[in-house]
C-alpha cells in the first residue's frame, strides 16, 4: 500500500441517518399495528422491576453446587490437553 493512502482519514462505508441520542417523547404503539396490541402497549413497555427474588452470585463459588457440577460428564485429562492445545497434543 501507498504511504500517501495511508495517510487519508478512514471513511466508514456505512453511514448512519439521524441524531445519536435517545428520543426524550414516550414510546407509543404503531399506528398499523392490531388495536388489541396498541391497547396493550402501555402495560407492555413499562419498566422492569429493579428487585430480583433470586440473589445475584458476583463470584462463581457463590453460586448454588448445581451451576459448578457438569450434568453429563466430567473431562479427562487427555480431552483437557487436546483442548488447552488445539488439538496439538493429539498428534505425536
Amino acid at each position: 500500500m501507498h504511504p500517501s493512502l495511508r495517510v487519508l482519514a478512514h471513511k466508514p462505508l456505512i453511514s448512519f441517518i439521524g441524531k445519536r441520542v435517545w428520543s426524550a417523547v414516550p414510546s407509543h404503539p404503531h399506528p398499523a399495528a392490531p388495536p388489541e396490541w396498541q391497547m396493550s402497549f402501555p402495560q407492555n413497555s413499562s419498566t422492569a422491576p429493579s428487585s430480583h427474588d433470586h440473589p445475584i452470585f458476583m463470584q462463581f463459588w457463590e453460586a448454588p453446587a448445581r451451576f459448578s457440577n457438569p450434568s453429563s460428564r466430567y473431562l479427562e485429562q487427555v480431552e483437557i490437553d487436546a483442548i488447552l492445545s488445539g488439538g496439538a497434543s493429539l498428534h505425536k
